[in-house]
């Protein structure tokens, strides 16, 4: 118990074995200056009767440097119970110096017991230097006591306690993506993996421009998924970055594909590689409500500010409109002019030709009744307010190029065909994003409706820069995952997605992925994160200095595992974010925040001619 009588009782018994320490310390003087004593005549008969027994009795007071290492062990003894005040000035290195000085002084003085002076001025040395020697380990070892010793001081932005165990085995299945990466644990670097085994409840890459997202996580995932065989969609907003990439890891592992697929490019801009396909193909629309889906979204790309008003009566008006030019082509001479140029021209026609062909199809007279309405009755301008918002829409699409693209059928868009499997590669313009958006959008809406089917090939949709998209991958994740069909999506900030999609059906895309990783982000997408990943048990300290004590406490505090301001600084190529696993391979850390160590090899210069992408297509199909 620690009462004020043990205490005091503890520093007696200290204080005494201290006195003991200076007691051998000073028979020590005595023994070995004994000449220098007789020469001085304080030589004391008790005394030398004393030294003599405790040399002959205890053989560690015998010779020069027995007794002192005993002096120096009592010394210690005394000094476990000195509890100094703190000072936060002190450093381990001041005092390492006194005592390393100390212990050279007081173990070096022996050297000067050989020479050749007269015996006091010998002595007198000896004693000097010793002494200085045992002073300054004294000296050092108090200051020891006094030391303030805090885990977390020089831990400025508390990076050793926001730190947890990830995974360090490499955890693999069929279809799984194995990332290797280097994290920080208390201080040590340790290696590990961020292990994707389910790959089929989507992913999202986000990260600001130069976080790495292209270079460490999309490269390894088109190196990765096309050595397992699956069959691919691109969206490569900055064609051919990735592009050229997808080519050279496919053209790598073709004998790894069943059957080999073929490669094929939807480019507007360069049309000597480009392939053409007809997003409106009429085998693929099997009813209206095909035509009415791809109305709408086309439409919504075209208008961004459409997706906060479906339901208004003039956004409604004109998806209706767009709808039954789509259906009418799809039904006249059974889909001969199908396309979508076909249907911007046909949208031109005049009022007086127009309903009356339209007409013709019955099917439609739901869909034509407002407008062939408002028309009999001489609503011009109701009518035209129905109407002329769709055709100004799709009249930005007018282009040779997009005509040309459009109107052709060198493809289907089932990619995921066991027997004719396609790698697809959908290449758009950053400066010209509001029109390709669109179009590529509407690619994007037909062939997810017919990859996601039973009994296909593996499939990865792999969508950089995903806001500049439209479409409604959240269903396609939620219903996908049993037909094997990956979704991946990047992004600069998941407020792009609150922007371009309206803040609920950003907050479904983002929740309904199972996994998620992201490099820099900053404000909500940050906060989103941090909370995402949850919190750990931190260790705490609290200094309080006063003019008689110092007090440290400790304790242990749940806080947020990587916290936002965290987040919002990563470095380019390191990644935080957690992932999902099956009930046959669970995860127990998902978790992580570490440096990818992707490493690619150079791009072969061959690969880097525009024109390989054309032979790819021979090239398969004699193998």
């Amino acid at each position: 118990m620690q009462t004020g009588e043990n205490a005091q009782s503890l520093r007696q018994i200290l204080d005494f074995i201290r006195f003991g320490s200076i007691f051998l310390l000073l028979i020590h003087y005595y023994s070995v200056c004994y000449p220098a004593i007789v020469e001085l005549k304080l030589n004391v008969e008790i005394v030398n009767k004393v030294c003599y027994k405790l040399a002959s009795n205890f053989s560690f007071l015998g010779g020069v440097h027995k007794p002192k290492i005993t002096i120096l062990i009592f010394l210690a003894i005394s000094l476990f119970g000195i509890k100094g005040k703190k000072n936060e000035k002190l450093t381990s290195h001041l005092i390492t110096l006194y005592l390393v000085i100390g212990l050279l002084f007081f173990f070096a003085s022996t050297f000067l017991l050989d020479i050749q002076f007269p015996p006091t001025n010998v002595a007198g040395m000896y004693v000097g230097v010793t002494s200085v020697g045992y002073i300054l380990i004294l000296t050092g070892a108090t200051k020891a006591s006094r030391l303030l010793r805090l885990k977390n001081k020089n831990d400025v932005f508390n990076d050793l306690n926001e730190t947890f165990p990830q995974t360090e085995e490499r955890i693999e299945n069929e279809y799984s993506l194995n990332f290797e990466m280097e994290y920080s644990l208390k201080g040590k670097i340790r290696k590990g993996y961020i292990n994707f085994i389910n790959i089929f409840r989507g992913t999202i890459c986000a990260g600001t421009p130069g976080s790495g997202k292209s270079f460490y996580f999309f490269r390894e995932v088109l190196s990765q998924l096309t050595s397992k065989g699956f069959t691919f969609c691109l969206y490569d907003l900055k064609f051919p970055d990735l592009s050229i990439i997808l080519y050279n890891h496919v053209r790598k592992n073709l004998h790894k594909y069943p059957v080999a697929p073929k490669f094929y490019i939807i480019n507007f801009d360069n049309l000597a590689i480009t392939h053409q396909c007809n997003v409106l193909y009429p085998e693929s629309m099997l009813d209206l409500s095909d035509a009415t889906e791809s109305s709408r979204t086309l439409l919504l790309a075209l208008n961004s500010d459409w997706k906060k008003k479906q339901g208004d009566f003039f956004t409604e008006s004109a998806i209706n409109f767009t709808t039954a030019l789509f259906w009418f082509l799809r039904k006249y001479e059974n889909g001969r002019y199908c396309s979508l140029p076909h249907a911007i021209e046909l949208s031109t026609v005049d009022y007086d030709k127009l309903f009356p062909v339209l007409s013709m199809e019955k099917s439609i007279d739901v869909l034509l009744n407002p407008f062939i309405s408002a028309y009999l009755r001489s609503a011009t301008d109701q009518l035209e307010g129905q109407i002329a918002s769709a055709k100004i829409a799709l009249a930005r699409l007018v282009s040779p190029n997009l005509y040309y693209v459009l109107s052709g059928s060198d493809f289907t868009l089932d990619i995921n065909n066991p027997t004719d499997p396609k790698i697809l590669c959908l290449g758009s313009n950053p400066a010209k994003q509001a029109t390709y958006g669109a179009v590529i959008s509407l690619y994007l809406e037909r062939m997810h409706k017919l990859i996601n089917k039973k009994g296909q090939r593996p499939c990865a949709l792999v969508y950089d820069e995903f806001a500049s998209l439209t479409s409604n991958v959240d269903y396609l994740i939620s219903t996908a995952r049993s037909n094997l069909v990956a979704v991946f999506l990047g992004l600069q900030d998941m407020s792009q997605l609150t922007r371009d999609y309206g803040k609920e059906m950003a907050e479904v895309i983002v929740n309904v992925c199972g996994n998620i990783i992201s490099g820099q982000v900053l404000g909500e997408s940050a906060k989103t994160l941090s909370e995402r990943i949850g919190k750990v048990n931190q260790d705490k300290e609290s200094l309080s200095i006063n003019a008689n004590d110092t007090s440290l406490s400790k304790s242990t505090q749940l806080d947020n595992a990587v916290p936002i301001s965290r987040i919002s600084n990563l470095s380019s190529g390191e990644f935080v974010g957690t992932v999902s696993d099956t009930p046959t391979q669970q995860i127990k850390k998902k978790p992580s925040i570490a440096a990818l160590l992707t490493i690619h090899k150079p791009l072969k210069k061959k690969s880097r001619n525009m024109n390989n992408f054309q032979q790819f297509e021979i090239l398969t199909s004699t193998l």
